[in-house]
């Protein structure tokens, strides 16, 4: 089984921090991002990862190589920024599975496992997303879905402060979704130019602990909190 890590963003909002290095790389007790990511998918039976690179590719091809922690990897490196559906696609071009996993670089989920998706995804299912509890949406926005899963919409983000489910940043596609992608563009969202547009599109809701360190305060909590919680479980 393959997965595709999307990892080629400026990360702009973690300043400093992510001018030298990718943020897949960042430390999170002892280990970066992306040996927690592939610990992930390898408990799920996934054995080839596809980074889809672009800023700063060059380090991460010298820091990580074709082969980490017994995962094979694999590069997409994009010329110009082609959004997280443009990058997905160009990923594309390498997976040979369906179904297969996407995630974002920049989450933890640190007592899940991804076999809970399999276990949900089947052949009519053209896209499953992940879908966390928060205390909060504001920041995010929310995914509404019927009883069974199937979603109905996406709202933009919230002023009031309420829990509810978010887009988790983990996918599970069967290699249809690429029907749904635009065909006179090649960058393109997969959040606001694919995922409207998909019917079969379901949602797995957890409350798992899922952390994204895309912004300073939450990379700190994660570098604060991360090793304490769950270092001694993995």
């Amino acid at each position: 089984m393959q997965a595709i890590i999307l990892c080629g963003g400026l990360a702009t909002r973690l300043g400093e921090t992510t001018k030298t290095i990718p943020k897949v790389l960042l430390d999170i007790a002892d280990k970066t991002v992306l040996d927690w990511q592939i610990q992930l998918l390898r408990d799920a039976n996934v054995r080839e990862i596809i980074l889809a690179s672009g800023h700063l590719h060059h380090v991460l091809y010298e820091r990580v190589g074709i082969c980490r922690s017994g995962m094979r990897i694999c590069y997409a490196k994009e010329e110009k920024r082609l959004g997280t559906g443009g990058a997905i696609q160009n990923a594309m071009k390498q997976v040979q599975t369906s179904p297969f996993f996407v995630l974002n670089g920049d989450i933890l989920l640190p007592n899940f496992s991804l076999g809970e998706m399999l276990d949900r995804f089947h052949g009519g299912i053209m896209g499953l997303l992940l879908s966390v509890r928060v205390d909060d949406i504001r920041p995010y926005g929310q995914i509404v879905s019927d009883a069974d899963g199937r979603i109905r919409t996406f709202c933009e983000k919230q002023p009031a402060c309420r829990a509810g489910y978010i887009n988790g940043g983990v996918y599970l596609f069967n290699q249809r979704i690429a029907d749904a992608f635009p065909t006179e563009q090649d960058s393109f969202s997969i959040e606001r130019d694919v995922f409207p547009n998909v019917r079969d599109l379901y949602t797995l809701q957890t409350n798992a602990d899922w952390i994204d360190i895309g912004v300073p305060e939450r990379l700190a909590y994660a570098r604060q909190h991360f090793k304490m919680e769950y270092l001694n479980e993995s």
